[in-house]
């Protein structure tokens, strides 16, 4: 019956075709926080914010793997790689495919980002987004932007906005498709070394907006707790996370959605000191 209720919201959304192609969170960490992300410096600023990929310090790769409602059909898979370079930046590259063999839609990204003095930093994605269906429909493809900002307001208070595909790019011509215009704001705030809270609201300029608030606590040095809450609809998290070296890093995470249940996911990433 889940599963039956899963596929017909996906092709209910997806219909006539290619409307779907939203900018969907990926990483282990973020979602543990409630994807409160647009603050967080990790090798997924790829996809959260662009800016914060200025203070990445190692050159990193990462995979990720999310099952989405425990439904093999409805999975997410990534992976990242991240370049710091001495003067010229950090860039990154960076790829995603969700769905199955009859529908699913994936992301090509190459993000840069750069900083400007020690408290403002600003980036930039261009990604190539595709959708195919299955039978009569094929495969769609267009190209958006992105662009994102992040600066210290105060010693320990960070701020970060995010804007996904500000020109409205379309998907197909068929009933005016267009992929998601998204605007993200947020705030996160460092305790200490050990802890930080984030808040962030999110708009879909189409449909209602998305309040997100998200925790990360290290109580050890290698070890670290996560927990996270969003609205619309409402949706917890939590996760963990190990240090097993200075260059090997695993997160663990799950989303609990009222009605569809649990999101499992996992991130590795592994750094070249």
């Amino acid at each position: 019956m889940k599963r039956l209720l899963l596929f017909s919201l996906l092709f209910t959304c997806l219909q006539p075709a290619f409307s779907g192609n939203e900018n969907l969170p990926v990483g282990a960490r973020s979602a543990a926080i409630g994807n409160a992300s647009v603050c967080l410096v990790d090798v997924w600023s790829v996809y959260h914010n662009q800016a914060n990929l200025a203070y990445h310090k190692n050159i990193s790769a990462a995979v990720y793997y999310e099952n989405k409602f425990l439904v093999k059909e409805m999975s997410l898979q990534a992976v990242a790689f991240v370049l710091p370079t001495k003067k010229a930046g950090v860039f990154g590259v960076s790829y995603s495919r969700f769905g199955y063999s009859l529908y699913n839609e994936s992301k090509y990204n190459l993000s840069y980002g750069k900083s400007f003095g020690p408290n403002f930093s600003a980036g930039v994605g261009m990604n190539y987004l595709s959708a195919y269906v299955a039978e009569n429909y094929g495969r769609k493809g267009s190209f958006t932007v992105e662009l994102g900002v992040r600066a210290i307001l105060l010693k320990k208070l960070v701020v970060g906005f995010h804007a996904y595909n500000l020109t409205r790019a379309k998907m197909a011509n068929y009933n005016n498709e267009r992929i998601p215009t998204i605007l993200r704001l947020g705030l996160q705030y460092n305790f200490s070394e050990k802890v930080f809270l984030s808040a962030e609201a999110e708009k879909d300029i189409d449909h209602k907006p998305i309040f997100k608030m998200g925790m990360e606590y290290r109580p050890a040095k290698l070890f670290y707790l996560r927990a996270g809450i969003s609205t619309n609809p409402f949706i917890s998290s939590f996760g963990i996370g190990f240090n097993i070296s200075e260059k090997f890093n695993i997160d663990l995470a799950s989303t609990v959605h009222p009605v569809l249940g649990l999101s499992p996911m996992a991130a590795l990433s592994y750094n070249f000191k």
